[in-house]
C-alpha cells in the first residue's frame, strides 16, 4: 500500500512527476499522431489514432508505476501495427535500464522479443533474411543500446549515493573520535576538580570539626559549626558521586601533585632537551583551571617537540597582559630530521583545545615557516564566574549530540567503503558492457545472418566472366540455385541477382537479365 506524502514538498514532487509524464507522452506520441493526421486518411484513422495514443499513455503510466519493462513490451507490440512506435522504443528502453534494479528480467525480455520477432518475420510473414537482419539491428540499437545507457546512468547514481554515504560515515567517525577525545579530557578535568575540591572541602570540614569542639564556643555557635561540618561532608560525598565516577581507569591525574610549569621544564632539561623558559612573576598565582591548562599546554608541547623535533631548541614563555595570560611554546626545526614514527592523528591537540576552551581561553597551534612548530594559548588570568563555567559548553562527562540531528541506524565506515567499492565495480562493468555488448551483438547477428544470406546465392567472378550473352539459362553452368533479394530501386522482373559473398550483408553484386529464356545482359553492381 502506497502512502502519499501530504506535505508541500510531497505535493510538489507529485505535480512534477505528472508534468514529466505528460511531456514524455507528448514526445513519444508526436510521430504516431503526425502520421495519422496527415493524408491520406483511412476509414478507421480516428479510432486507430485514439487506440495508439491510449497505448502510449498506458506505457507511460506503467513505466512510472514500476513496470518499465512492461511498458517496453507494449511499445514493441505497437510497432507491429504502426512502425512509428519505433521512435518510442529507445525512450522506454532507456527508462527500463534507468529504473530497473536488476539486469536479468531485461535480458529475458530482449531474448523473447528477438525470438518472437524472428518467428513472426521469417515464419509467418515470410520476409527475407535482409529484412530480418534490419529488424534485428533495430532491436540492437533502438532497444538494447539505450537500455545499457540507462543501466549505466543508474549505476552512476548509485555510485554517487554510495560516495555520499561513505563521506557521511567518515565524517561521523571523525566527529565521534574527536568527541571521544573531548570526553576523555573532560573526564580528566573532572578528576582534577574532584581531587582539588575534595581536598579543600575536607580541610573545611576538619576546621569546622575543630571549631565544634572548641571549649570557649557557646552552644549556638557550636551547633552552627556542627551543621557546617555536616553540610561540607555531604557536599564532599555528592562531589564524589557526581564527578568522582568520571575519573579515567588507571588511577589519578597524570600530573604529579604540586608540579609546576618550571618543574616540567626542569624535567625536560634533565632528559637532554634544550629548553629556555621565560615566565613573568605575575603568572605565579593563577586560577586552578588556568593553572591546569597552562601546565597541560607546556607538557603537551614539550612531548611533541621531543617526539617530532629531537634536538631542536624549545622556548617556553608565560606572560600576562591585563586579564589574559599568554602561554607560548615554540620549537625549531629538527637538526637531523624527525624520528620515524606513525603519522600523528592530532588527538593531543584536540584534547588540549578542549581543555583551553573549558578554561575560557583560545588555542592556536601550527607549523612555522622555518620548519618548527608553535603552540600559543590565551587564558583568563582571573577565575571566571560560575555562570560562565556552566555556559562554556555541555556538562562535563556528557556528550553533545552529533550528526546534525540524524536518527536511525548509522552506517559504519567499513560498510560504506564496501558499498562504495561495489558501486564502482558495477559502474566499470556496466560501462564495459555498454561499449562491448553492442559490437558483440552486431557481430553475432552478422555471423547468424551471413550464412543464411549466402547459402546458395554466391556467384564467383570466374563463373560470371565465362557466361556469354545469348546463352540459354538452362545451359549456364555454375548458376546458384537461388537469388538474393533484389534491390528496392529496381522494378524489372526479368533480372536475377546474386552476390559474391561480401561480408557481412551479402549485398547483390551481379545482375543477370533474361529475354525469352536467354541471357540478354549481365552487369556488375557497384
Amino acid at each position: 500500500m502506497r502512502i502519499l506524502d501530504s506535505s508541500p514538498q510531497g505535493r510538489w514532487d507529485r505535480r512534477r512527476r505528472l508534468l514529466l509524464d505528460a511531456l514524455l507522452w507528448a514526445v513519444v506520441a508526436a510521430p504516431v499522431g503526425y502520421a495519422e493526421v496527415t493524408p491520406p486518411y483511412s476509414r478507421y484513422a480516428l479510432p486507430l489514432l485514439v487506440g495508439k495514443l491510449l497505448l502510449l499513455g498506458a506505457a507511460v503510466v506503467v513505466a512510472r508505476r514500476g513496470g518499465p519493462l512492461v511498458a517496453l513490451v507494449l511499445v514493441v507490440l505497437g510497432s507491429v501495427v504502426d512502425g512509428n512506435f519505433v521512435f518510442a522504443i529507445p525512450v522506454f528502453s532507456y527508462l527500463a535500464g534507468r529504473r530497473s534494479a536488476s539486469a536479468g528480467p531485461a535480458a529475458v525480455v530482449f531474448v523473447l522479443i528477438a525470438a518472437g520477432g524472428t518467428a513472426l518475420n521469417l515464419g509467418l510473414l515470410g520476409t527475407g533474411p535482409a529484412t530480418w537482419f534490419l529488424l534485428a539491428s533495430v532491436l540492437l540499437f533502438a532497444a538494447v543500446f539505450p537500455w545499457l545507457v540507462g543501466r549505466y546512468r543508474r549505476q552512476q547514481q548509485e555510485l554517487a549515493d554510495a560516495g555520499r554515504r561513505h563521506v557521511d560515515a567518515l565524517t561521523r567517525e571523525e566527529r565521534g573520535a574527536a568527541e571521544r577525545i573531548r570526553l576523555r579530557e573532560r573526564a580528566r578535568i573532572a578528576g582534577e576538580m574532584h581531587d582539588s575540591l575534595g581536598h579543600d572541602l575536607s580541610l573545611i570540614a576538619l576546621r569546622a570539626a575543630a571549631l565544634e569542639v572548641a571549649a570557649d564556643l557557646d552552644d549556638r555557635h557550636r551547633a552552627a559549626a556542627g551543621e557546617l561540618r555536616a553540610s561540607v561532608s555531604a557536599a564532599t560525598e555528592r562531589l564524589h558521586e557526581i564527578i568522582g565516577v568520571l575519573r579515567e581507569e588507571g588511577g589519578a591525574s597524570v600530573r604529579p601533585s604540586g608540579e609546576t610549569v618550571a618543574d616540567l621544564v626542569d624535567g625536560a632539561r634533565e632528559a637532554g632537551m634544550a629548553v629556555r623558559m621565560d615566565a613573568a612573576p605575575a603568572v605565579a598565582e593563577l586560577p586552578a583551571m588556568t593553572d591546569h591548562a597552562a601546565h597541560r599546554i607546556v607538557r603537551e608541547a614539550l612531548t611533541n617537540a621531543a617526539r617530532y623535533a629531537p634536538g631542536a631548541p624549545v622556548d617556553v614563555r608565560l606572560t600576562r597582559d591585563g586579564d589574559r595570560v599568554e602561554v607560548t611554546v615554540v620549537n625549531g626545526a629538527p637538526p637531523a630530521g624527525p624520528l620515524p614514527a606513525p603519522p600523528s592523528q592530532g588527538s593531543g591537540l584536540l584534547a588540549l583545545a578542549e581543555r583551553v576552551r573549558l578554561a575560557g581561553g583560545t588555542l592556536d597551534a601550527g607549523p612555522r615557516a622555518d620548519g618548527g612548530f608553535a603552540v600559543r594559548a590565551a587564558l583568563p588570568a582571573t577565575a571566571p564566574p560560575l555562570e560562565a563555567i556552566g555556559s562554556a559548553g555541555p556538562g562535563l562527562g556528557r556528550a553533545p549530540r552529533s550528526g546534525g540531528g540524524e536518527s536511525g541506524p548509522m552506517e559504519r565506515p567499513v560498510d560504506a567503503e564496501r558499498r562504495l567499492h561495489d558501486a564502482r565495480r558495477r559502474v566499470r562493468r556496466s560501462l564495459l558492457v555498454a561499449l562491448v555488448a553492442p559490437a558483440g551483438f552486431a557481430l553475432v547477428l552478422s555471423f547468424v545472418y551471413y550464412p543464411v544470406a549466402t547459402a546458395g546465392t554466391v556467384l564467383d567472378r570466374a563463373t560470371f566472366d565465362q557466361m556469354r550473352v545469348g546463352t540459354l539459362r538452362s545451359e549456364l553452368t555454375g548458376l546458384p540455385r537461388r537469388q538474393v533479394e533484389r534491390p528496392t530501386a529496381v522494378d524489372r522482373d526479368d533480372c536475377e541477382y546474386y552476390t559474391d559473398g561480401n561480408f557481412p550483408l551479402a549485398e547483390p553484386t551481379w545482375q543477370l537479365c533474361f529475354t525469352d529464356g536467354r541471357l540478354a545482359s549481365k552487369e556488375w553492381i557497384a
